[in-house]
């Protein structure tokens, strides 16, 4: 079953089966994956299938998730430099490229869900770190991201497969 994002008349929601959740997106809104570009800040439109889960163990234990989990350390992080060969993949901290530290001191990325954009074959400059991961307080935009309550997050993931994805639907015309 996949997670799909839409905007309503309140804001943006998520669905999943019969229930539905308040999330945030991007601070830029949708775009077409084909138009997605490194720091814009957009959420690609699309079906992104949910790769793996990354988390803090110090933080959520017992994750139910029939998804691949690894645990977040201080050596994790993700390079977002187009021209490295790394561009879109976690790599080992201290890393010389520009990367983000997976392990934040707020709870964004208490739980991460690996997403399939620009991942085969990954695109210099496409967008790199699309996930879905935990929402802030007040539901602010993410940075391109997909972000949803912990709890809401943590109920989708005790249901999802390696057949689910999340559909990030472009806003009815």
């Amino acid at each position: 079953m996949d997670l799909i994002v839409e905007q309503t008349a309140s804001g943006w929601r998520a669905r999943y089966g019969a229930r539905a959740f308040r999330c945030a997106i991007g601070r830029s809104a949708l775009i077409a994956a084909e138009e997605k570009q490194e720091g814009d800040g957009a959420t690609p439109i699309g079906r992104w299938s949910m790769l793996r889960v990354l988390y803090r163990p110090d933080r959520i234990q017992n994750i139910e998730t029939e998804l691949p989990l690894t645990e977040i350390t201080a050596h994790d992080g993700w390079c977002d430099a187009p021209e490295d060969p790394s561009y879109n993949q976690q790599v080992t901290l201290p890393y010389e490229a520009s990367h983000e530290k997976l392990l934040r001191d707020d709870q964004l990325y208490d739980a991460i869900v690996v997403l399939s954009h620009n991942s085969n074959p990954v695109v210099p400059g496409l967008g790199s770190a699309i996930f879905l991961h935990v929402a802030r307080e007040n539901y602010e935009p993410t940075e391109g991201c997909v972000a949803l309550q912990r709890e809401d997050l943590l109920y989708v993931l005790q249901d999802v497969d390696s057949n689910s994805a999340v559909l990030i639907a472009p806003p009815e015309t």
